[in-house]
């Protein structure tokens, strides 16, 4: 998809302000410093539509972007960021599960996962939260560019195996910086529109 217009539409905290419109949408989860503002804004050609900030965590609602009047991204808060006091993170998790599984228009999840790391407990959880509600899940592995192409396959593996990775998902690497794998996302995020 090539992207001229995109918009920040609400930032929902509780189903009622979500849009209401038909809309497809596609969720997009990853822990808080794993490069989620920077993919968005690489997928819709802007620089900072969606917020980046050396501040993880940031993101404390639901934001909904508005892509080409055609679907919707919706940024959920990163997760496993410290500095939140455990309340705070559990509402979080009440509102991200809300909106998960009772959405209809969401058509499936990218979730972000760091390609330098193994994945985290919250990361693993993740995918076995989407596996578990049948919501399709794409895998990205961000940050590519942070490691020699030699090691992207062994990085790879090592990430499949810990989240115990479904072959029929998606999983592509991506970089921000470099922006290869901007048209494989694409070409995975369209399957669901």
């Amino acid at each position: 998809m090539n992207v001229h217009n995109a918009e920040i539409i609400i930032s929902a905290v509780s189903p009622k302000q979500y849009p209401e419109t038909e809309l497809p949408e596609i969720a997009l989860a990853g822990r808080s410093n794993v490069g989620k503002s920077s993919f968005i804004n690489t997928l819709i050609n802007r620089k900072n539509l969606a917020r980046t900030s050396g501040k993880p965590g940031k993101t404390q609602t639901l934001n909904f972007y508005l892509i080409e009047d055609a679907l919707h991204f919706v940024d959920v808060p990163g997760y496993g960021y410290a500095k939140v006091s455990k309340t705070e993170r559990a509402k979080w998790g009440e509102m991200i599960e809300t909106y998960m599984t009772t959405r209809e228009q969401l058509k499936a999840v990218v979730s972000l996962v760091d390609l330098r790391h193994a994945p985290t407990q919250e990361d693993i959880q993740m995918y076995e939260f989407l596996k578990y509600y049948e919501i399709p899940v794409i895998v990205v592995a961000t940050k590519k560019d942070k490691i020699p192409r030699g090691k992207w396959n062994k990085h790879e593996s090592i990430i499949k195996k810990a989240l115990n990775f479904d072959k029929s998902d998606d999983f592509l690497l991506f970089s921000s910086q470099t922006k290869e794998g901007k048209e494989e996302a694409w070409q995975a995020i369209e399957k669901y529109l």
